[in-house]
């Protein structure tokens, strides 16, 4: 475990969503306002205000790679192209250590359902799975990042 990933856990242990510990980590070395970023994350716990679609901790990261190309290339249009691969290549990972990308089949319960809720809760799965999503989508960052040479703006 890495000591972001450490403290990307202990931000979602007390309180933040997923896609707010992911990007907690990253946003300093970025050059971006933490309390701004952290409203921005907001909503994307859940797999987007709940809906269950993309994982809020897959969304933090691909928030940290838009960043991360903003403020690398002055250049829009390389700036989107980067941003594309790097976001294809993040997924890739993603898919293939969580198994998916949308939270409703990562978790395999419907947070939307009192039944579901029930599920999460009595085979704790945001310590057993929501963790692990954060821990990994912090660690497939660090590696991609590190291989674009990243050391903060």
């Amino acid at each position: 475990m890495t000591r972001k990933q450490d403290i990307a856990l202990e931000a979602f242990r007390t309180g933040f969503n997923c896609a707010q510990s992911v990007i907690s980590v990253f946003v300093d070395q970025l050059g971006y306002n933490y309390e701004q970023a952290m409203q921005t994350a907001s909503d994307f716990g859940g797999g987007m205000g709940k809906l269950q679609a993309t994982c809020g901790a897959a969304t933090g990261a691909f928030m940290v790679i838009g960043l991360y190309t903003s403020g690398k290339y002055s250049d829009i249009s390389v700036q989107k192209v980067r941003n594309n691969e790097i976001i294809q290549a993040f997924n890739k990972q993603f898919l293939e250590q969580m198994g998916g990308r949308k939270c409703i089949d990562i978790l395999g319960v419907d947070l939307n359902t009192r039944e579901g809720q029930l599920k999460f809760e009595e085979d704790q799965l945001k310590s057993k799975v929501c963790e692990k999503c954060v821990a990994t989508a912090v660690s497939i960052l660090e590696e991609l990042l590190e291989l674009e040479n990243f050391n903060g703006k």
